[in-house]
């Protein structure tokens, strides 16, 4: 009895009972890119060189240096700026700390306002659109316009904080705010939040409002509560969104830098002063040499923070 031959072509078998290879599929000609287009990308890449990759070499080359930025002549001093900065320079490690818990602030009371503020606001009612631009009207302010408000709040004598909390007969809470060394880098953390929380609900919104409603019914069938539906759902759902609010706001609180100035004066006393701030002053000290190594190790520290921060996100998610 013979096959068919469309029988054999469905079988995968080809003549002689041997197994037909698979043809390849051709690239049709809408999936090829025409060489020219490549061109489109010469300005971008241009300007790319110029103001960052060219920078990044010249900022390498001075931090072997003792360039003072000014003189036509310096001398190589090959690691001995990298040597200063990790073994001796106390004001750089005492920036490096304020920075570490002004991050660990603000990345996690940020994050989790945001996240809340996006759950409860996700439905796109008029009530939750008009609430959603007054949370996100601050991200529209300058920050030194949100310094100067701030300042009027922490002020200790004057200010709304101890004002509200005489009202209400808390007088044990106030405090001096910004004159409390051990507590200033804190309250300024509180402003990045406040500054910044509507910037990141948004993304959270979008993140949320991705995710399929057919799971949610599906997790109602099967009885699953709000926060399992929450833990198995919407957080590995959320982990795309979560990464770039992580991620941007980790780099957001190493570059606080106008906040800084605005609510510390120029140059911040030491309980406020961050990375940021300190490689100002070494620049503005005249040494562009050293500057220009601080500015490295903050480059890679930040990397290096960014880079844990999303193998950690993602084994969360995965354990979620």
């Amino acid at each position: 009895m013979s096959t068919p031959a469309s029988a054999t072509t469905a079988t995968g078998a080809g003549t002689g009972g041997r197994p037909e290879r698979p043809r390849r599929r051709r690239r049709g000609p809408s999936s090829r890119v025409h060489p020219l287009l490549y061109a489109f990308t010469l300005p971008a890449l241009i300007i790319y060189v110029i103001f960052f990759v060219i920078p990044t070499l010249q900022a390498v080359q001075y931090s072997a240096t003792d360039w003072d930025g000014f003189s036509a002549d310096y001398e190589n001093v090959g690691i001995g700026n990298f040597d200063r900065l990790l073994t001796g320079d106390t004001l750089f490690l005492n920036a490096l700390t304020n920075n570490l818990k002004f991050m660990v602030v603000v990345v996690v009371f940020q994050t989790i306002l945001a996240l809340i503020l996006a759950i409860f606001l996700v439905r796109n009612t008029r009530g939750s659109t008009l609430l959603r631009g007054l949370f996100f009207f601050p991200t529209i302010l300058s920050s030194v316009s949100v310094a100067y408000i701030f300042k009027f709040i922490y002020d200790p004598n004057f200010g709304l904080g101890n004002r509200v909390l005489e009202a209400v007969g808390l007088d044990a809470l106030t405090s001096s705010y910004l004159g409390n060394d051990e507590a200033a880098i804190y309250w300024v953390a509180i402003t990045q939040v406040w500054f910044h929380a509507g910037q990141m609900m948004v993304i959270f919104i979008a993140g949320l409002q991705a995710v399929p409603r057919e799971l949610y019914e599906a997790a109602e069938i099967d009885g699953a509560g709000r926060w399992k539906q929450f833990t198995a759902i919407t957080w590995p759902m959320l982990a795309p969104a979560t990464a770039i609010v992580v991620a941007y706001t980790t780099i957001q609180s190493f570059k606080a830098f106008d906040l800084i100035l605005g609510l510390g004066g120029n140059p911040p006393k030491t309980s406020l002063d961050i990375l940021s701030t300190r490689i100002y002053s070494t620049f503005a000290n005249s040494e562009f040499g050293y500057a220009a190594t601080q500015s490295i190790i903050f480059m890679l520290f930040i990397a290096a923070i960014v880079v844990v921060q999303r193998r950690m996100l993602k084994l969360t998610q995965k354990e979620a």
